[in-house]
């Protein structure tokens, strides 16, 4: 079916030099999508006048006078830039002129904005940020990965199930298996916020498998881990600090002397297979899940591909209809209770 997303184009590091061309490539990859470019028209029309633009007939400028901050306070986001290429993205999807918005602005900011438009689906509690991340066997999503650092037993349920839905809907795995985060796979391990999230996961209707440990993120061949938000955006990190570290030690211990060199100069396919495997550009695009539309966190340093990746996510989402069907799973269930505040 044909789906229309709105870019907001002025957010991220490196702004209109990043989401114009990568909205180009995104055009030419999916033939029935068409993109709604959102931010200052004369920098857009400036920045596209800069590229090949094959499909302009699925292009089109939608004027936004301001912009957020990538340090902004969502408070002042959402209060002082209502005319804000973040804020006007997310309202086409409200107004239903685009299926979904893509962001790589501030997080919180597109956090607060995103949940005051568009609202939480009837029955989720807290709205969560999931992503993929790259596994010895594939890759496994993961969340929350920073919208809520406190997460009620009630609230893990929902994440469990939330991501076990995606799942199901963009991979096409009838029944997705879900685990939850611990310190330990005891059933005794963990506070007593996970434990009672690890009996409320049992009796709900998700492939629940039980926990998994830290040690076990990367070589698990769950479908879905859940945590809250603050071990989520933690582990994260670390995982991008580690990934991080090991391209620079490699690369600075195969430049040591010229043995090393031509050592790195035969490990060259190794390598490269390797940095294809865990090159997190390829995962770029976190899902806002939970809200009444759909919403995409690409990462603030995202490369041309990078963000693509995120608008191919946005894609796929709007084309199973991941929010539908998470409302459609709820309003079955007793899952489904009031929201919190």
């Amino acid at each position: 079916m044909p789906v229309s997303i709105a870019i907001d184009g002025h957010g991220g590091d490196h702004g209109v030099s990043i989401t114009v061309p990568a909205s180009l490539a995104a055009l030419v990859r999916n033939p029935d999508l068409s993109l709604i470019l959102v931010g200052q028209q004369d920098v857009l029309t400036a920045e596209l006048a800069r590229h090949e633009n094959k499909y302009p007939d699925r292009l089109s400028i939608h004027h936004a006078s301001q912009i957020v901050d990538m340090d902004e306070s969502p408070a002042s986001a959402l209060r002082g830039k209502k005319d804000s290429s973040m804020r006007i993205a997310i309202n086409l999807v409200k107004e239903g002129e685009a299926g979904a918005c893509i962001s790589a602005g501030n997080t919180g900011a597109l956090m607060a904005t995103a949940r005051f438009v568009l609202k939480t689906l009837s029955g989720i509690k807290r709205p969560a940020i999931i992503s993929a991340i790259p596994t010895m066997h594939g890759h496994v999503h993961f969340l929350d990965l920073g919208a809520n650092v406190d997460s009620s037993a009630e609230v893990l349920q929902q994440f469990g199930v939330m991501g076990s839905i995606l799942v199901n809907a963009n991979e096409k795995i009838d029944s997705p298996k879900v685990g939850l985060l611990n310190i330990g796979h005891e059933d005794v391990k963990g506070n007593e916020t996970v434990k009672a999230a690890a009996e409320l996961l049992k009796n709900s209707p998700v492939n629940y498998v039980g926990f998994v440990e830290g040690d076990d993120i990367f070589t698990t061949d769950l479908d879905v881990i859940a945590c809250d938000g603050f071990v989520g955006n933690v582990s994260l990190k670390t995982m991008e600090g580690l990934a991080q570290m090991i391209t620079s030690t490699m690369k600075e211990e195969f430049n040591r002397n010229i043995l090393t060199k031509i050592s790195g100069l035969l490990a060259m396919p190794v390598i490269r297979a390797l940095r294809s495997r865990l090159d997190n550009r390829r995962y770029n695009g976190a899902i806002l899940l939970g809200l009444r539309g759909t919403v995409i966190k690409s990462h603030g340093s995202a490369d041309i591909f990078a963000y693509s990746q995120a608008i191919n996510e946005g894609y796929r989402a709007v084309q199973n209809q991941v929010p539908e069907m998470i409302e459609k799973v709820l309003s079955a269930t007793d899952l489904s209770n009031e929201t919190e505040s």
